[in-house]
């Protein structure tokens, strides 16, 4: 028998930004395969989270998802829908209205974020009382005049990669101290728990280094790129169709439902999506070939390859529920008149 350390994990009641909440199950285990079916669901004090009223305080975790926790021994990363006492879906439960049950839909997140010293509460590479230089030399940098928390970078993407994350690629971003990671799954409710899970192995690791993580798309005002969630996605009839026509019509089934999009892409994300710094304003809609100005992006690739490929909306902000804007974009997707 072997003592096996599982942290549930589970997203909060706040509104309109969720956060991250963990605790730690150990349990005797004799040959754990790490396997969902070896564990069960668990409870905690939704009071305490914006879930539940005092007098009836009880929430449960349902395990979805578990993975490898690289920083552990014998531990394991469980991700978790929040129910009711009753077993229905908690109203802050994202994932579970996701309408993608044949995992037809597949999703590639581009997640941006600040980190920030916990001292300066400041991105790395600002000073105090001023600026670094101007945007331009900090994208894809090399070198430490321009490049600010590579170690820190590349510990996360190991750790990824170690819990078996289907993880893609880093980079410095636009920003000083900005930075991205990409994630790839197939099947909409697979990526949600990667991002999450990713997220948390981020932002845990900050606490090591004497740092945090901003996910707020416009942390630092003027000048200054914000951070997304760029959403790529596909399904059998974008990567198959071969047709022009058939894109465009599914990027103009997302014009009539702009707002219900932009009200669960992120709070804050009116300061960002400007029309400036490689964004569509956030007013507006529209669609283009390699446009990164654009709210959905045509990648170049997909029209090279004969319309056959994927859709990137640039809309969704760094602090977004992959959840939540992957059952949106699904939702509208299969609206489409095609």
């Amino acid at each position: 028998m072997a003592k096996i350390k599982l942290e549930y994990l589970w997203l909060d009641g706040y509104k309109p930004t969720q956060n991250l909440r963990s605790k730690t199950k150990v349990e005797e285990h004799e040959n754990f395969q790490g396997t969902l079916e070896e564990i069960g669901n668990w409870s905690f004090d939704g009071s305490s989270t914006q879930q539940a009223e005092g007098g009836s305080s009880d929430c449960l975790l349902k395990p979805v998802a578990i993975y490898p926790d690289p920083a552990r021994i014998n531990g394991y990363l469980v991700m978790t829908e929040v129910l009711n006492a009753d077993g229905t879906p908690h109203e802050s439960n994202g994932r579970a209205g996701i309408d993608d049950g044949d995992n037809d839909f597949w999703f590639g997140f581009e997640q941006e974020y600040f980190i920030m010293d916990t001292h300066t509460q400041l991105p790395l590479g600002f000073p105090i009382g001023g600026y670094p230089g101007p945007q331009g030399m900090y994208y894809c940098s090399v070198g430490g005049k321009n490049t600010h928390g590579r170690d820190f970078v590349e510990e996360h993407a190991n750790l990824c990669i170690e819990a078996g994350l289907n993880f893609e690629g880093i980079n410095q971003e636009v920003a000083s101290g900005q930075w991205e990671f990409q994630l790839f799954a197939k099947g909409a409710k697979k990526a949600g728990d990667e991002i999450w899970i990713a997220r948390y192995l981020l932002d845990r690791l900050t606490e090591k280094y004497g740092y945090y993580i901003d996910y707020h798309p416009k942390p630092i005002k003027g000048d200054w790129n914000g951070s997304g969630m760029h959403a790529n996605f596909s399904n059998t009839t974008l990567r198959t169709c071969g047709s022009q026509e058939v894109y465009e019509k599914i990027c103009e089934a997302f014009r009539p439902v702009t707002k219900e999009h932009i009200s669960i892409y992120g709070e804050f994300n009116d300061q960002r999506l400007t029309g400036l710094h490689e964004t569509a304003s956030i007013t507006d809609f529209s669609y283009g070939i390699s446009d990164r100005g654009a709210s959905i992006r045509i990648p170049i690739i997909t029209v090279e390859k004969g319309w056959k490929g994927y859709l990137e909306d640039r809309r969704p902000a760094s602090n977004a529920d992959p959840y939540k804007v992957a059952g949106r974009i699904i939702k509208t997707v299969k609206s489409a008149n095609i």
